[in-house]
């Protein structure tokens, strides 16, 4: 049995980040007999409940505490608005106005730790997402993060997806696109993290960010190419220069495209793809192992 946790991830949208999770998440959850979670941390647009079509039986809310200001009493002295980091209280002292910017405050408390009178700054909850729960199969399920229309922090909401999941199961975490403060959250305590890219001069720019990101993490990664066989050789060039692993390459093909926009397990369709998922899994494990035995 193994409890790693393995995140998927792309320094840009669109590179098919979602399709290795969903697949190697399928190929994994038939052939291993244990626990297993499919973690879907790309909370601004979680997509894998369209494939898994699980039954919900968990909905959490992810709340962050937000500063309400008694203005009758308040002395209007602008400590508040000078503690805050992110400019979320708006304060003008020549017309004793004062006002908490909902949308930017981040939950912090400087604001209340500032205030010198006493219960002239509470907290109410402010909802900024949720974490859904869906039982997919014996032994696996799906953790879905789900933030709010309109609400701007997701790092909230990924930080408790991944705290819902079960320390004891193999856990497959799509994270989202891109190399910012989500991305970070999602990938920094993982034991290795998948970078999916395409051999494009897009992709390889893009790559290339991810993996100045991974080194600085010190986290252990490889990478997967998406679409073989389009662009040129520039990214296997990358590859070999940089000493990175190749895990594993995804022919371009019509055909997947297909059974990809119909809502199919690319896995349960072709049982070559199948195997090549669970090789790239294989290697994980060996390169985990090996970073375990020369500690």
């Amino acid at each position: 049995m193994v409890n790693y946790k393995i995140a998927v991830a792309s320094g840009k949208g669109g590179t098919g980040k979602t399709t290795v999770s969903l697949n190697l998440f399928y190929a994994l959850q038939k052939s291993l007999n244990q626990k297993i979670q499919l973690v879907d941390c790309d909370v601004e647009e979680p997509n894998l409940q369209l494939f898994t079509n699980g039954k919900l039986v968990s909905e959490d809310d992810v709340n962050i505490k937000i500063p309400v200001i008694d203005k009758e009493n308040c002395l209007y002295c602008g400590d508040c608005a000078s503690a805050c980091a992110y400019n979320a209280i708006l304060f003008v002292k020549s017309i004793s106005h004062i006002a908490v910017l909902e949308d930017l405050c981040h939950g912090c408390g400087a604001c209340s730790y500032a205030c010198k009178q006493e219960d002239i700054i509470v907290e109410k909850d402010k909802k900024l997402g949720q974490v859904n729960r869906y039982e997919l199969a014996d032994q696996a399920e799906l953790i879905e993060g789900r933030i709010e229309i309109g609400a701007a922090l997701a790092v909230p909401v990924i930080g408790k997806t991944l705290k819902s999941t079960d320390s004891n199961a193999l856990r497959i975490i799509d994270a989202p696109p891109g190399t910012s403060c989500p991305v970070m959250e999602t990938i920094k305590d993982v034991d290795y993290t998948i970078l999916v890219t395409e051999p494009t001069p897009f992709g390889v720019n893009d790559l290339k960010l991810m993996v100045e990101t991974m080194r600085k993490l010190g986290g252990k990664f490889g990478v997967v190419i998406n679409r073989s066989g389009l662009g040129d050789k520039t990214i296997y060039k990358y590859l070999a220069d940089e000493n990175i692993e190749l895990l594993m390459e995804i022919p371009f093909d019509k055909t997947l495209a297909k059974i990809y926009s119909e809502g199919k397990i690319m896995v349960d369709e072709f049982p070559e793809l199948n195997a090549k998922y669970l090789q790239l899994f294989e290697k994980v494990k060996q390169n985990l192992n090996e970073t375990d035995s020369h500690r």
